[in-house]
């Protein structure tokens, strides 16, 4: 018969004894190898390994860089003048770049110093003079490098010498020079630029002296150096901002940065630990204009160049980036003060130690969160992401929901320390809409307010921790979290009083009850127009689409208006459609997450300031909140040191907000990094992104728990042996009875 095979026959002994082959084969490729994602030898290196959630940084020039996933590498690049100390809370300020954190210099309008106690009205503009450290060098780089008669060898490159050069690693010279104050000033200019976002422009034009009108020098000198061009060609003429000056900053003396700036402004101190300040020195402005560097993306967004303790040497764009160790970096010494807290786990233990300890830091692109989480358990990540403060929630909870994972995460060392940290997630909202918002006469502001209040009382942010406990927090009072000068978070002086109520020395939110009592009160008993008979719905505008796992989220939203009868229409959109919506003033109740750029109350309570209207000036205030006595208080709280003062105008303008609920205050999401047990002197923080330089790993540890966690697992092994075993057994069994058949067969015919 067609296709049929006799037991025994030659094509099926070839068959069975493939099969063993192929199966003997497979075995021997198990012996082989092991499930490690890296190269051979990664667990013994002095390198922190970390995933990147979907693709690598969006910007890393330090100018146009806002974004958080780029603080894994600009902030272990960059030294702006200041950092914040690694363990003192509240936050402070200490010297990076600068020999100090200085006091600014107060000017009246002539000229004249005034006293430290002078009032902001009579200040025309705060000097700051700040000392640079002598001796820092930034880190090697083709830029700088010199021929035996001093020129640069990589500034004056013509069309098609650059050859196959596509990186600043692929250059055959480096070179390096100290850092003056001057690569500030060039740094401070360059945020004029009209070549590349620039965010920070608007905030830092509105106070140094004289870079608004600077702006609109450059502009115009920029499109002469481009007049002629090909303006389609990525290759640009060198826009040497040395050429021009800038009555706001400048160098009088070679390691002295003066900065000016208009009235007084305390909170521009803070702005001096971003890396927006972080010096930028002209040679690497002059080398990346080259011909042919912008084409192949090799640029400040991709290769920065900075004094920090590390240097990026491998940028793969949406693969990885490998930073390694800044071999002129001067080794700033560990710090030696902290909490009692930081005592009792060790992180003061490297106590004046140079740093860093860590020869690299290697950044991989993780697509799905799965895969990112199981190389975490496995031990191939030391830390899960490294800028990211809230990874350690979802293993916390995993350990809560099952006790063999719980087991399992105490046997593996995991212990996940949680904080409460400085930023914050709301719903609000908009205030200019008729129906949820203030309002045209007293009458119908008193009863929309009573509206956001019962609203506000319905949202159990407490209930929410409970059931979405990775992403819970503690529940907010104020927009003002601990950590920050002026909060009353953790004091029951701050609790809000329509919201929360105090029983028993504890805080306890207001019942339902009484929030169906202000629905009442705003015309709206049960959930209908008094007037009309008609449901209320609202919009609940909301930036991500409704996916799975966004879903549960979404519903529970729901759930808390139907508490007081309210029906709330979700309009999903993404953050595009969602910004133009907000732009519009077309939005009614929305959610929103806010993360501290630095710790002052004016950080947070910005976002209700009038001025700062996202529908009416495309400001922060997506509320649209605007309230004359709030804004006063705001413009007073600008120019305030911390102090009692300070601390008044701030519990007034917290009342205020509480009282007119434009946000329901939502929570203050807890911090909690996924780091490992070998990884030491861990602690998350949003606002400190240089902590590359103070880890320190346990590499005989790591090594160690490697080969704890990943044996190989011998059973499929033994499993297939046995079945290429039974294979040759049987193979051997068919040709013997073949051999026999054919036997008897040669008898019969004889």
């Amino acid at each position: 018969m067609h296709g049929h095979e006799e037991l025994g026959s030659p094509r099926r002994a070839w068959r069975v004894l493939s099969t063993s082959s192929l199966l003997l084969g497979l075995a021997g490729l198990l012996v082989g190898c092991n499930n490690s994602p890296w190269e051979q030898g990664a667990e013994s290196s002095n390198a922190i390994r970390s995933a990147m959630i979907e693709n690598t940084p969006r910007h890393l020039d330090p100018t146009a860089s806002y974004w958080s996933n780029d603080t894994l590498v600009t902030y272990q690049v960059y030294e702006p003048p200041y950092g914040y100390h690694y363990f003192k809370r509240p936050f402070e300020l200490v010297p990076k770049t600068a020999g100090e954190v200085v006091k600014p210099m107060y000017l009246d309008k002539d000229g004249n110093r005034l006293p430290d106690s002078a009032p902001a009205e009579q200040i025309a503009e705060s000097v700051y003079e700040v000392p640079i450290k002598p001796g820092i060098l930034f880190q090697p780089h083709p830029a700088f490098a010199k021929d035996e008669s001093g020129k640069y060898r990589y500034h004056a490159l013509k069309p098609g010498e650059l050859g196959e050069r596509r990186t600043p690693m692929d250059f055959e010279h480096t070179g390096t020079r100290e850092l003056v104050a001057e690569d500030f000033v060039y740094a401070i200019k360059r945020h004029a630029t009209t070549r590349i976002t620039t965010p920070i422009f608007g905030v830092f034009s509105e106070y140094v002296v004289g870079l608004k009108e600077y702006g609109e020098l450059i502009k115009a000198e920029d499109a002469k150096l481009r007049e002629g061009l090909d303006p389609s060609s990525p290759d640009k003429p060198f826009l040497d901002f040395r050429r021009w000056p800038l009555a706001g900053a400048t160098a009088p003396e070679k390691h002295l940065l003066r900065i000016r700036i208009k009235g007084k402004y305390p909170q521009w101190k803070y702005w001096m630990q971003m890396t927006f300040l972080a010096p930028l020195p002209w040679e690497a402005d002059a080398f990346y204009a080259q011909p042919g560097l912008a084409e192949r993306g090799t640029s400040l967004d991709t290769w920065p160049v900075g004094t920090g303790p590390y240097m990026v040497t491998d940028y793969q764009k949406d693969r990885r980036i490998v930073m390694t160790r800044n071999p002129n970096y001067r080794g700033e010494p560990y710090p030696c003060e902290g909490t009692q807290q930081d005592v009792k786990a060790g992180l003061l233990a490297d106590c004046g130690k140079k740093t860093p300890f860590v020869d690299a830091i290697v950044a991989t692109v993780e697509r799905e969160s799965t895969p990112q989480r199981n190389k975490f358990r496995d031990g191939y990540y030391d830390l899960e992401v490294f800028e990211r403060t809230d990874t350690g929630i979802t293993y916390l909870v995993e350990a809560m929901d099952s006790d063999n994972v719980r087991a399992n995460y105490q046997k593996k060392g995991f212990t996940f320390p949680k904080y409460s940290d400085v930023n914050s997630y709301i719903i609000g909202f908009n205030m200019i809409d008729p129906v949820i918002g203030w309002g045209e006469t007293l009458e119908q502001r008193a009863r929309n307010r009573k509206l956001r209040q019962a609203i506000a009382i319905a949202i159990d942010w407490d209930e929410y921790s409970t059931i979405f406990p990775k992403k819970a927090g503690v529940t907010a009072m104020s927009p003002l979290p601990d950590g920050i000068y002026g909060s009353r978070e953790s004091t029951l002086e701050g609790t809000n009083p329509f919201t929360h109520k105090v029983v028993g020395g504890k805080r306890v939110r207001r019942s339902i009850e009484e929030a169906k009592q202000l629905m009442v009160e705003a015309g709206y008993p049960n959930g209908r127009d008094a007037k009309t008979g008609r449901p209320l719905v609202i919009n609940y505008d909301y930036y991500a689409p409704p996916t799975p796992e966004r879903k549960p989220e979404i519903d529970w939203v729901v759930r808390q208006f139907a508490k007081i009868d309210i029906q709330l229409e979700v309009r999903a959109t993404d953050n595009n459609q969602f910004q133009d919506k907000v732009r519009k003033g077309k939005h009614q109740v929305f959610w929103l997450g806010w993360n501290a750029d630095y710790p002052d109350a004016e950080n947070f309570l910005f976002l209700l300031y009038g001025p700062n209207s996202k529908s009416v000036s495309d400001g922060e205030n997506t509320a649209n909140y605007q309230n004359p006595e709030y804004d006063k208080l705001f413009v007073q709280l600008k120019t305030l040191d911390d102090g009692p003062e300070k601390q008044v105008v701030i519990d007034k303008m917290v009342r205020i907000a509480q009282e007119d609920a434009p946000w329901s205050m939502g929570f203050f999401p807890y911090a909690s990094t996924a780091v490992q047990s070998w990884v030491a002197n861990s602690k998350p923080a949003i606002l400190i992104r240089d902590h590359g330089r103070y880890l320190r790993l346990d590499i005989p540890t790591r090594v160690a728990k490697l080969e704890e966690w990943n044996r190989p697992v011998w059973w499929p092994l033994a499993a297939l042996g046995a079945l290429a075993l039974l294979a040759v057994l049987y193979l051997r069994g068919a040709l013997k009875r073949r051999e026999r058949m054919n036997a008897r067969g040669e008898i019969l015919t004889t």
